[in-house]
């Protein structure tokens, strides 16, 4: 792969450490599982700027706002983006407790988002490893760090049991 250099220097994401990550990744799992019982599949994500300040945050939202751009990921990136006053996330990272998916990976590639870190690998939707990688597709204009893994388990349940939980109901309606 070759990797050209922009006149612009960039800078690199904040470096989080294992604590650092398990704590927002807490948040977003206590968050998630309210919006979860609002209805909404529990997904929460948060940007973070090079210093470790929040300046995106969302939840999914497409049943509440009947918008099937309402995913999580892409709110945080609205959010921030009009707090940075820039679309440009170098520097940044975002945590999330799902991999994204196709739609939401794309825009963290367009919007050269520096790190993602997320929770619960998606082996039916996720984009970056899960069922494909668009970070690694040959079209992905930008080089990003991505990590998965965080609190793993409690994100890969709270989603498992949400959708449970939604057939059941289903079934005794």
């Amino acid at each position: 792969m070759i990797i050209f250099k922009t006149s612009k220097k960039l800078t690199e994401p904040i470096s989080l450490s294992h604590r650092k990550k398990n704590e927002w990744m807490k948040r977003l799992l206590t968050r998630a599982k309210h919006v979860g019982d609002g209805g909404e599949v529990p997904i929460a994500a948060v940007i973070l700027d090079i210093k470790g300040r929040c300046i995106g945050y969302g939840v999914n939202k497409r049943e509440k706002m009947n918008d099937p751009l309402g995913h999580a990921e892409l709110i945080a990136l609205r959010q921030a983006s009009l707090i940075k006053d820039d679309w440009r996330f170098n520097d940044c990272t975002l945590i999330v407790n799902l991999e994204p998916c196709p739609m939401c990976a794309g825009a963290l590639i367009q919007a050269r988002m520096g790190q993602v870190i997320f929770g619960a690998e998606d082996p039916k939707r996720g984009a970056f490893g899960g069922t494909i990688n668009l970070a690694e597709h040959k079209s992905a204009h930008h080089n990003m760090l991505i990590s998965k893994g965080v609190l793993e388990e409690e994100s890969r349940k709270l989603i498992v049991n949400w959708f449970k939980d939604k057939r059941i109901i289903s079934k005794n309606i």
